[in-house]
Formats: structure tokens, sequence, C-alpha cells
């Protein structure tokens, strides 16, 4: 995925998230479903951050931001920002 690829993906994943939200406060689904999802869409979004913040950083140190990876979830999840 290019840079533009990952913010969209990463845009989509936002609008995702403002959904749940929103199906949860008008009663459509219930919070355990909604927590369910989020949880997912959260691990999803710490991945799609942490390749964008990759890409950038081989590019900065004349790298090939082609080699940069998804990460798995547990090891982005714990990052600080």
């Amino acid at each position: 995925m290019n840079q533009e690829e990952i913010l969209a993906r990463i845009t989509a994943m936002v609008d995702d998230e403002r959904r749940l939200r929103d199906a949860l406060a008008s009663g459509q689904i219930d919070s355990t479903t909604e927590h369910e999802r989020l949880g997912q869409l959260e691990r999803s979004l710490d991945q799609c951050w942490d390749l964008l913040r990759q890409r950038r950083a081989k590019t900065e140190f004349g790298e090939n931001p082609d080699d940069a990876h998804v990460r798995p979830a547990s090891q982005v999840e714990g990052y600080q920002g």
C-alpha cells in the first residue's frame, strides 16, 4: 500500500468507528457488539498508522518505503504516540 492508500483506509476506518458509535446510540447494536467491532477497528488502525510511520521514516532516511511492512497488532498496540 502506498501512503495515499493507507490514508484512505484510515479515513474509512474512522468513518466505520463513527457509524458503530451512532448504531449503539440509536439502539441498532448492543454495547458488546460495538466493543468487539471497535476493538478490531482500533487494532487495524494501529497497524495502519504504524505502517504509515514506517514508510515516512524510510522515505526521510533515503530508504525504499515499499520495504515497510504491516507488523502484528500485538506489536503495535502498546506504542505510545
